[in-house]
């Protein structure tokens, strides 16, 4: 009996080894972008580090092995998708780490929110590199759900070890050297960990003193020259092309005059756009369209991340994580097989990564709305009023200034003008409803509302008549988060009950619902190629030019309210 227990422990024991000494190898054209060289090789994986590389100088092979994609900033909360959905989406198109800063769950729950992002992190194979929220509230100017101060950043990169200080978005109070902004700042640096900046437009001397207060980066950048100032600084540059903003037209040139300082993100990724593709679409289109060296391209993509900010996600090397792809060719990029820490997550368009349950946790706490509360009373009928105007592929909004159409005592939306009612409303307590118009949706009927809104997260409508507005935005009330299309009282919701802004669902069927209401808005006759990722960002008060928070019209170049109704 004792003989028959041994046998069967050392069999158990055998094969035990067996699973922690798995190995496999793999074999194409190496790309290597330290040594900048392509080579016929096999690559030996053993316990999800690369074992060995070694040259096969009898061996052809079409297919090529090339270090993951790295996005270099991105808000996995604006996908609306939780870490772990994003990631099943993500890996397919060769996305094998980002960097995330979790600013927008933490304006919601505080450190609750980022630690809740972590844990579910943590429940598939992926690198997921948090960094700790610098700005929540954003500013002083806005009802947000929760704080973060410096000592909680202390504990997030002491207790919880993230990797860096996430973008410091209130650069007015870092150009005036603000005590508490630079105590966060200062956080960071006695860590060793780099900061990431939000500077949009910032340039000569003023970006010099940006950056001098310990600023590394910047993913805001939308034209060329305050680019290149801005590196002329040190400072490096992330091309941003996500699902609202996109400034790789006008920053592009960098990859070939200044490749070491470039780096590639999406910042803000809607379902469906993840779903079509991810950084690879930017790697495709600098070495296809624009004609790119390509070994520049890919350290951009690949090497320089893990070099700025210090991540453990390997780079092709051995001794390092197996975190590698398998594409078709260097022309049209085709991801075969994505390998995270040795493990095969996607093949041949398919993720291997199975979808886990998420828990909910939320912060939402205002009344149903009536009508009534959407009334913008005022009686001069030669009144001029203060819009903001949408423009596509920008955060920033420019601003103009129109004469009011004022119908029955009130200022109402004027259609034919494309000038429609904006609001912003408190979702953490019950105030009045702030009210404002903008240009650009292009909306001839119907309301569109939601809970994403940059970066407090309060409920934002905009529509042509008070009562879809009214209805749309109880639809998110009653979800306690969500995206809503409203025509004639007839309303069509994405629920998203995690921190009302993202869902718990699995991330495909989120990306089909998307596009439903996405197309619904369009039918409604919106002109906007993303409009609820438009709309999102028409309350971050940060971006100038003119934003709408849940307490009034602000004018983000002077950086303090300003008037709806200028006479």
């Amino acid at each position: 009996m004792l003989f028959e227990e041994l046998k069967c422990s050392l069999k158990e024991k055998k094969l035990r080894i067996q699973v922690d000494m798995e190995e496999f190898t793999i074999s194409g054209n190496i790309v290597d972008l330290v040594e900048r060289k392509i080579f016929p090789g096999t690559v030996l994986i053993r316990n999800g580090i690369i074992a060995s590389i070694r040259d096969s100088v009898d061996h052809f092979s079409q297919k090529f092995i090339l270090p993951g994609f790295i996005d270099a900033h991105v808000h996995v909360e604006s996908s609306m998708l939780t870490p772990s959905e994003f990631a099943r989406l993500a890996v397919v198109h060769g996305t094998v780490a980002t960097v995330s800063d979790p600013h927008e769950i933490g304006n919601v729950l505080g450190v609750e929110g980022v630690r809740y992002m972590l844990q579910n992190s943590k429940q598939i194979p992926f690198h997921y590199y948090f960094g700790a929220p610098s700005c929540v509230p954003a500013t002083a100017f806005e009802t947000s759900g929760s704080i973060i101060t410096s000592a909680d950043i202390a504990s997030l990169f002491e207790v919880d070890k993230l990797k860096y200080l996430s973008e410091v978005m209130n650069y007015p109070d870092v150009l005036a050297r603000d005590p508490g902004v630079m105590q966060k700042i200062q956080m960071a640096k006695n860590f060793g960990l780099p900061i990431d900046g939000h500077a949009p437009g910032l340039e000569g001397a003023e970006v010099a003193q940006y950056i001098a207060a310990g600023i590394t980066s910047d993913h805001e950048c939308y034209k060329l020259k305050e680019a290149l100032d801005k590196i002329h600084y040190g400072m490096k540059i992330i091309i941003r092309q996500g699902s609202a903003a996109k400034n790789y037209d006008a920053l592009h040139p960098l990859i070939d005059s200044h490749p070491d300082y470039v780096m590639f993100c999406s910042d803000d990724k809607h379902p469906h756009d993840l779903v079509a593709g991810h950084i690879n679409e930017i790697v495709k289109r600098s070495i296809v369209k624009h004609g790119y060296d390509s070994m520049d391209v890919l350290r951009c993509a690949c090497y320089n991340p893990i070099k700025h900010y210090n991540l453990e996600v390997g780079y092709l090397q051995k001794g390092q994580s197996a975190d590698f792809i398998v594409v078709d060719n260097l022309h049209d990029f085709t991801v075969l097989q994505t390998y995270i820490k040795g493990k095969l997550v996607a093949k041949n368009g398919k993720t291997l990564i199975s979808s886990t349950k998420s828990d909910i946790i939320n912060n939402f706490n205002v009344s149903i709305k009536n009508v009534t509360d959407f009334a913008l009373p005022h009686k001069n009928i030669n009144s001029h009023i203060q819009v903001l105007q949408a423009i596509e592929g920008e955060l920033i909004t420019k601003k103009i200034v129109v004469k009011a159409k004022i119908m029955a005592g009130q200022i109402i939306s004027d259609i034919e003008h494309d000038i429609l009612k904006l609001a912003v409303i408190n979702r953490y307590t019950n105030t009045p409803i702030a009210i404002a118009f903008i240009n650009g949706f292009g909306l001839k009927k119907g309301a569109l509302a939601s809970s994403v809104a940059h970066d407090s997260h309060n409920i934002i409508v905009v529509g042509t008549n008070d009562e879809d507005m009214c209805h749309a935005a109880n639809a998110i009330i009653q979800n306690k988060g969500g995206i809503a299309v409203t025509n004639a009282g007839n309303t069509q919701i994405l629920p998203l009950p995690i921190a009302g802004i993202m869902s718990n669902q699995d991330g495909y069927s989120v990306a089909n619902k998307y596009l439903v209401l996405d197309q619904k808005a369009k039918q409604l006759g919106s002109t906007l190629e993303a409009p609820f990722m438009t709309l999102s960002f028409m309350a971050l008060l940060v971006i100038p030019s003119l934003k709408l928070g849940d307490r009034g019209l602000f004018d983000g170049n002077t950086f303090c309210f300003t008037p709806l109704v200028l006479n």
